[in-house]
């Protein structure tokens, strides 16, 4: 187990596993819960239909995988081949459950949670249940691939809509900054460089673990099919064939 991340091989992981791959040299990375014959279900932002039938594909073919870069209309979740999804890149196996010790020591976020992971097959029941039903809109900080891998295997769902999601990547977008400014008082008790870095390391530390959803005290077990109504995203047509088929009240 490394400080930065948790690279594997492809024999090792088994499917249900939240994986995940480096872009643009590192800068980010990219989640997916993998489904076993080398497919993934992951989550993008939204393209537009490109076929008659109104199923979306990506614009790479595939020369593997038939079905690689399938999605429902208006959907950002896509089912793609592990060679696809990687696109070359080194594959990494999301850790749960860890202790903080092994959470505070991770230098860079979105590589672990002291959350546990649900059975493999609620995983892959919800990771399909989405591809068929979408995850609303993309996000960068509030619903992104890493969220949409996260709440795959774990069903926790953040109710203050107005933080920051369940990455970690966006925790620590946020918390290094927020780390810089907070820690900069602290340079008065602490002079010099290694006192300033010190300091701020701690900060940031200490903010992405107070963001994470095994910690957070604003999450709560959704199941999948209710995810829809709990988000909002349902159509006035829904909420209204749902009103009425409601039972009377009798006053």
């Amino acid at each position: 187990m490394g400080l930065l991340s948790n690279k594997v091989e492809r024999d090792e992981i088994k499917p249900g596993d939240h994986i995940y791959t480096y872009r643009a040299v590192f800068t980010y990375s990219h989640h997916g819960i993998y489904l076993g014959g080398s497919k993934v279900v992951h989550f993008t932002p939204e393209k537009k239909p490109s076929s008659s039938t109104g199923k979306s594909y990506d614009s790479m073919s595939c020369p593997t995988f038939p079905d690689c870069g399938f999605r429902q209309p208006n959907s950002g979740v896509v089912l793609s081949c592990l060679d696809c999804f990687l696109r070359n890149g080194s594959l990494y196996c999301f850790e749960y459950g860890v202790t903080p010790s092994v959470f505070l020591s991770k230098v860079r976020g979105g590589t672990c949670t002291t959350a546990a992971s649900d059975s493999p097959e609620s995983v892959i029941h919800r990771a399909m249940y989405l591809l068929q039903n979408g995850f609303g809109n993309y996000d960068v900080f509030q619903n992104n691939c890493e969220d949409f891998a996260m709440y795959c295997k774990t069903g926790l769902l953040i109710m203050d809509k107005q933080g920051v999601g369940r990455s970690g990547q966006a925790a620590s977008i946020i918390g290094a900054p927020l780390a810089a400014m907070l820690s900069s008082p602290l340079t008065l008790l602490m002079p010099g460089p290694v006192g300033v870095a010190t300091a701020t390391a701690g900060m940031y530390c200490m903010s992405r673990y107070s963001t994470d959803i095994g910690v957070r005290t604003d999450v709560i077990k959704v199941a999948v099919e209710d995810l829809a109504v709990n988000l909002g995203w349902t159509t006035d047509h829904e909420e209204e064939a749902r009103d009425s088929e409601a039972p009377l009240i009798q006053l």
